[in-house]
C-alpha cells in the first residue's frame, strides 16, 4: 500500500472536513446509502435487512446504524491514513469486511458507485470547504481502504 502518496495537505483537508461532518455522521451515513441506492437501486439486494422489507429505505431501522458505522469507519480510516502509513481498520474488521463483501457478491462497480456517492455526500456536507484538492484527498483515502478490503476478498475463506 503506497500511503506515502497521501500528503500532509490531503490529511489536513480530510481532517478539517471530518471534524465538521462527525457531528452529523448518522444523517450523513444515511444520505450516503440513500445516494448509493438512488444510483444503483439493485444494490439494496446486497443487504439482507433491506431485501424483503417494504419499509421506505430512510425509515428502515437497521439501515441508519449500518450506514453510520460504514461512514464513520471510512472517515476515521481516512484521517489515520498518513499517520499510520496504511489503512488502520483493525485486521479482524478488515477480514470480516473482506469475507462479507465476497459472500454477498460485491463487485468493482459497487465500490465505484460508493466512491461517487461518498464524494457527493461529503461535497454536500461541507460545500464551503469543497475543492478539487479535497475531492482528490477523499478519493485517495477511499481508494486505499477499498484496496485493503479487496486484498481480503481475494483470500480464501477458512473453513470452520
Amino acid at each position: 500500500m503506497a500511503a506515502e502518496v497521501f500528503t500532509e495537505e490531503q490529511e489536513a483537508l480530510v481532517l478539517k472536513s471530518w471534524t465538521v461532518m462527525k457531528k452529523d455522521a448518522a444523517n450523513l451515513g444515511l444520505k450516503l446509502f440513500l445516494r448509493i441506492f438512488e444510483i444503483a437501486p439493485s444494490a439494496t439486494q446486497l443487504f439482507s435487512f433491506l431485501r424483503d422489507s417494504d419499509v421506505p429505505l430512510d425509515k428502515n431501522p437497521k439501515l441508519k446504524p449500518h450506514a453510520m458505522s460504514v461512514f464513520v469507519m471510512t472517515c476515521e480510516s481516512a484521517v489515520q491514513l498518513r499517520k499510520a502509513g496504511k489503512v488502520t481498520v483493525r485486521e479482524t474488521t478488515l477480514k470480516r469486511l473482506g469475507a462479507t463483501h465476497s459472500k454477498y457478491g460485491v463487485v468493482n462497480e459497487h465500490f465505484e458507485v460508493t466512491r461517487f456517492a461518498l464524494l457527493d455526500t461529503i461535497k454536500e456536507a461541507v460545500p464551503e470547504m469543497w475543492c478539487p484538492e479535497m475531492k482528490a484527498a477523499w478519493g485517495e483515502a477511499y481508494d486505499q481502504l477499498v484496496a485493503a478490503i479487496k486484498q481480503e476478498m481475494k483470500k480464501p475463506i477458512p473453513s470452520p
